[in-house]
């Protein structure tokens, strides 16, 4: 492992002269306040429209809102079956005087991740680390690497470390930078309030028979854990994408019309179950904390863990067998 050190330092130098990173802070520092404002704007809306800023008098007008939309024949039984649960975790969460969604830093620092999990994050991974390799090809560097005497699954392993290290460090700044800019907006108070967690959806319905209430710091420790994962996973991928693809802005288009075409295929593959098996379907891990229904019916934690970690190794069997075979000289 000693000698893998040098080469992991190497591998960061490089990511950090790149200035990818700086490029995907400065991305979150210009969308998150666009995102702090819009729910300013919503919450602020919301007081208008009922003249209180009483959650529970919301909770209940929306509760009003779905019973009379469900009987309604123009909405799709997707719909139906969405505003059902929706209804369940609302009721719970009235019935037990928790606040889903309280207006504060914490919360929007949590509700940011949720939302951004599937696509916008994944995307920052990408940028990242589409370049890993295929910019050695590009540059010509790629034969002074792999002629050096180190054995190249050692090269691999250490772009393949400085990868997962960057992937931790935006988590982390994902969370920091949502937390300081809503929390000058909304307050940086609500960590010791309580989450609802430990709902279930079985078949059609939501099950509240486990659920239990947690601090929102501990929700968030729950919540960036699951999602560590797969952005690992992706980062995995897109490191054979590099391997694979000798040009960067081919890499990249490959992730990105990837991971788009994931988010519109949760929208469109409800009854392809089949689907589920794609890497694309099963990145929002978050959602099995709150309860949300699966984009495909019988979408669990445990499948999704399960399906990533055989996309991630088939990703790295793969990088690894091309790389360490590759001929550079021609």
């Amino acid at each position: 492992m000693s000698s893998l050190y040098p080469l992991v330092q190497n591998e960061t130098i490089k990511l950090i002269k790149k200035r990818r990173f700086l490029v995907v802070v400065l991305i979150l520092l210009v969308l998150i306040p666009m995102f702090t404002y819009a729910q300013y704007r919503v919450s602020a809306e919301r007081e208008k429209q009922f003249g209180t800023s009483n959650w529970r008098i919301e909770a209940e007008q929306r509760l009003k809102d779905m019973t009379n939309r469900m009987s309604s024949p123009r909405i799709s039984e997707d719909w139906k079956k969405y505003m059902r649960v929706e209804m369940t975790r609302i009721e719970y969460a009235l019935d037990k005087n928790v606040n889903p969604s309280t207006p504060n830093g914490v919360t929007f620092t949590r509700e940011f991740m949720k939302n951004a999990l599937s696509l916008f994050v994944p995307l920052l991974i990408a940028v990242v680390g589409a370049d890993l390799v295929s910019s050695e090809h590009s540059s010509g560097t790629i034969k002074l690497l792999l002629t050096r005497p180190v054995a190249r699954w050692k090269v691999l392993t250490s772009k393949l470390i400085a990868l997962i290290m960057f992937v931790s460090l935006i988590a982390v700044m994902i969370g920091l930078v949502s937390y300081g800019v809503s929390g000058a907006v909304f307050g940086f108070h609500g960590w010791g309030e309580p989450v609802l967690v430990g709902y279930r959806v079985v078949g059609e319905e939501l099950s509240t028979a486990d659920v239990y209430a947690v601090s929102q710091w501990k929700f968030i420790l729950m919540e960036y854990g699951l999602a560590w994962y797969p952005l690992v996973v992706v980062a995995c991928i897109t490191l054979m994408v590099s391997v694979l693809v000798r040009s960067t802005a081919a890499g990249m288009g490959i992730m990105l019309a990837t991971l788009i075409a994931g988010t519109i295929l949760s929208e469109m593959a409800s009854s392809w179950t089949s689907a589920k098996y794609l890497f694309m379907l099963n990145l929002g891990t978050i959602d099995f904390l709150t309860g949300d229904l699966p984009s495909i019916p019988g979408l669990t934690l445990t499948f999704s863990l399960i399906v990533l970690t055989v996309w991630a190794v088939g990703a790295l069997i793969t990088a690894y067998a091309v790389f360490t075979k590759r001929d550079v000289l021609n």
